[in-house]
């Protein structure tokens, strides 16, 4: 590309003349990147598209420049999707990178933020001469979990450390709604409101600019615009998928069906595809965050990988708009979004399910720490002890019972007691109070 044409688009990705909006501050992951920055490893940043990551490298960028770590001129950020860059050689950063040293001269090593860098092939290759030479400390972001694939994965190995970013927390939301949760007496004066945003949590999920949105129908055409999107950029184009529609036709029933166990080979009749193409589409559906799968704990590998997997929306808004409801659906918002919270936590988890009985007793979600299981969850739509289901509690005791944990927690929409079942104590929970404190 022409010099001048390469500073036209740079000015417009960096604070060198001007400042920009940095949108709602991350705080948890503006600290994280730059405590890793000091680690000397290339940081890479991924999750799903549109959850914020080009706005999390301008938060960062501002805070190295107001904490002085940095001065404008030190830092160079590009953004592969803008529609004016063209090549995806790494011949094409050899040209930024130069370009930038040249006009902007930095006076110590600078910093480079890479934002969807998955565009450029070979990237790996160029980012690792450039972090063994030591001449520019390194981010980058994408929006798959195969940020770093193939053979040139072991180029890096050791070399990197990674922030999975997801759409906004609930406590984020409260956050923008200026709610501070650390304040008790706040958070009291404010319960109603709380809840309300809750329901709306759960509604439209978490995305920022859907969060940040005052209208019902524009939070609805900006999720659907974002499935369109990742459909189409981020696992038909770069998976160079032909079967379109067939993928839609299964992310769809992903929607339609989360919080549910799921086996490949009970969809191939119900939607007309052999199970290859169903395990290709969902891996393909899992490694651009759309979605994600939860096994069934047991003690055998083989029996647990046999098993149903429960599938996921990275965003419960997301599934509550493209799936299909033929009813109201709280109960499996409720679950998904403790299941996007415990992964956002990055705990280990899975569900437990009496193994090869059709009818079998459940549990919500298992916690497993260091090979222990240290927490077991139910979560349902219940506002009184009398709307629980029997079956739920019976089936916390049965799992405490067999896997020795005595944690025992149910979630629900508005209840918060106790209860003592077979001399076990059960802790009942809001979402709410569960999503912000535990």
């Amino acid at each position: 590309m022409r010099k001048e044409d390469l500073l036209r688009i740079l000015l417009d990705w960096n604070f060198w003349k001007k400042d920009f909006d940095v949108g709602i501050e991350r705080e948890d992951y503006i600290q994280k990147a730059i405590k890793y920055l000091d680690s000397n490893m290339i940081i890479s940043l991924y999750g799903v598209r549109r959850a914020g990551k080009t706005f999390l490298m301008r938060q960062i960028t501002k805070k190295l420049i107001e904490n002085k770590i940095a001065n404008k001129n030190e830092i160079l950020s590009v953004n592969f999707d803008d529609s004016r860059i063209t090549e995806n050689t790494t011949d094409l950063l050899d040209e930024i990178f130069n370009v930038y040293l040249e006009e902007l001269k930095p006076n110590k090593t600078p910093t480079m933020f890479l934002d969807e860098i998955n565009r450029i092939s070979e990237w790996e290759r160029w980012a690792r001469t450039i972090h063994e030479l030591k001449k520019a400390k390194i981010f980058v972001s994408g929006s798959t979990s195969k940020l770093l694939k193939g053979e040139l994965s072991t180029l890096l190995t050791g070399r990197h450390l990674d922030i999975i970013v997801f759409p906004f927390s609930f406590k984020e939301i409260l956050y923008v709604n200026g709610i501070k949760t650390e304040d008790k007496l706040e958070m009291l004066s404010n319960l109603n409101r709380i809840k309300s945003l809750l329901d709306d949590y759960l509604k439209f999920g978490g995305f920022p600019e859907v969060v940040l949105s005052k209208d019902e129908e524009v939070k609805k055409q900006i999720l659907l615009n974002y499935f369109g999107d990742i459909i189409e950029k981020d696992i038909i184009e770069r998976y160079k998928i032909r079967e379109g529609e067939k993928l839609r036709a299964l992310a769809r029933f992903y929607f339609s069906n989360i919080s549910s166990p799921i086996t490949f080979s009970s969809l191939k009749d119900f939607l007309n595809i052999n199970t290859v193409t169903i395990d290709k589409f969902s891996n393909c559906m899992e490694e651009s965050f759309l979605i994600f799968f939860v096994k069934m704990f047991h003690p055998s590998l083989k029996k647990q990988e046999k098993a149903a997997r429960k599938v996921y929306s990275i965003d419960s808004g997301l599934a509550n708009v493209v799936g299909f409801k033929l009813f109201e659906t709280v109960g499996k918002l409720m679950e998904n979004s403790v299941a996007i919270e415990l992964k956002r936590r990055n705990r280990e988890f899975y569900y437990w399910k009496e193994y090869g009985k059709s009818e079998g007793q459940e549990v919500d979600f298992i916690i497993r720490e260091n090979f222990n299981v240290k927490e077991l969850i139910q979560v349902t739509y219940a506002n009184n002890i009398d709307e629980i289901d029997r079956r739920e509690i019976s089936s916390l005791i049965k799992a405490s019972n067999l896997l020795n944990c005595n944690d025992l927690k149910i979630i629900t929409w508005d209840l918060e007691d106790k209860l003592i079942k077979d001399s076990k104590e059960i802790k009942l929970i809001p979402l709410w109070k569960w999503l912000l404190f535990e």
